[in-house]
């Protein structure tokens, strides 16, 4: 409760005990009693509620949020130039009233749903695109009255800016702005590009109103049924084209993985023939190389493969023939001669006789 409150509320109660006062002092003087003291208290109090009520008259407290207009009986214009600004305030009695305009944020909704928005019911935006769809758009503003031009405001619009000024002016900027997009724009690529040139037109419009726009919300867009339907139909075309197309892609992956498989066995078969061929191409060089070895041993070392052929026979041969034509027989160590004894060194057999002849 603020100072002009309390003052308002001490002279209705002057009043109230004037009242009171006077009447009893008319009733003891109809009675012919002594009123005289009643009378003069009534008279004093009817003084300080006159007082009382001209002070509240010229006192105005202007609340933080507010702005105060002074419409004056005094003043050459009829008003004041410059607002009361947030505080106490002397005005002319009886002569000057004041006009309080909220200088906080205020929202204005215009909505589809029924009581979203100021007016209850469907209050959105219908607006035509560039190729002549209808869409339904959701919108609030969020603006306040510019403190430095209250006075413009009151004379301009008085209190009926929100209905005469905001409202208009939003759906008209919309209805501009939803003009220069197709409806996929609208609703896609274009959407914060629309926004924003309606923020700017209206924030431009606004402030020569004397208002201030601090934000713009585009809340939502509809279409009529039948669009929404072939939007609808659309969508699931495309989700169905695109999922075909996944499936050839994956079986376009399944066919590569699968040459690639067959590729890389193909390879390896490849890389093991290789390999066998490589290791058959050692393996006979070695053994060439081996043979060469051998060949080139037995040149030097004729008596080597004698040597080699007896430790090939089996341990109890004693004698071996050979055929006719050979010289002599192979000499064989006696294996049987008991250790340390020296073995009979066997005598070569010369070359046979000739067979007798018949007698």
């Amino acid at each position: 409760m603020n100072i002009v409150s309390v003052v308002r509320f001490l002279a209705s109660v002057a009043w109230m005990a004037a009242a009171v006062l006077i009447a009893l002092a008319v009733g003891r003087s109809a009675q012919r009693k002594p009123a005289r003291r009643l009378w003069k208290t009534g008279l004093g109090l009817l003084l300080a509620a006159a007082f009382l009520t001209t002070l509240a008259a010229g006192l105005v407290f202007i609340p933080p949020e507010m702005r105060g207009v002074v419409i004056s009986a005094v003043a050459p214009q009829g008003y004041r130039q410059e607002p009361l600004a947030p505080g106490l305030h002397w005005i002319v009695p009886y002569a000057e009233t004041v006009e309080l305009y909220p200088t906080s944020k205020q929202t204005y909704t215009m909505s589809a749903k029924t009581e979203e928005g100021q007016i209850y019911g469907d209050d959105s935006i219908e607006a035509r695109t560039k190729d002549g769809q209808r869409i339904f758009m959701d919108a609030s503003v969020i603006y306040s009255v510019d403190p430095a031009h209250v006075v413009e405001v009151h004379l301009t619009w008085q209190g009926r800016y929100t209905d005469d000024l905001v409202r208009p002016l939003v759906r008209g900027i919309i209805r501009d702005a939803v003009s220069q997009f197709r409806v996929d724009e609208v609703v896609s690529t274009k959407r914060f590009e629309l926004r924003d040139m309606i923020y700017e037109e209206l924030r431009d419009r606004l402030a020569e109103n004397g208002l201030i726009l601090h934000d713009f919300v585009l809340r939502d867009i509809n279409f009529t049924p039948e669009y929404a339907q072939a939007v609808e139909e659309k969508q699931i075309a495309e989700q169905r084209a695109q999922q075909a197309r996944f499936l050839v892609e994956q079986k376009k992956q399944e066919a590569e993985q699968l040459r690639q498989m067959a590729q890389g066995e193909a390879d390896a078969q490849i890389i093991r023939a290789k390999g066998e061929a490589e290791a058959r191409i050692i393996q006979a060089q070695a053994e060439a190389e081996a043979l060469q070895l051998i060949a080139q041993v037995l040149r030097e070392n004729p008596d080597l493969l004698t040597y080699e052929y007896i430790q090939k026979l089996a341990p109890g041969i004693r004698v071996m023939l050979v055929p006719s034509d050979n010289p002599y027989l192979l000499p064989l160590p006696d294996v049987t001669a008991e250790e340390g004894s020296a073995a009979p060194t066997p005598t070569p057999s010369p070359t046979p006789p000739p067979e007798a002849g018949g007698e």
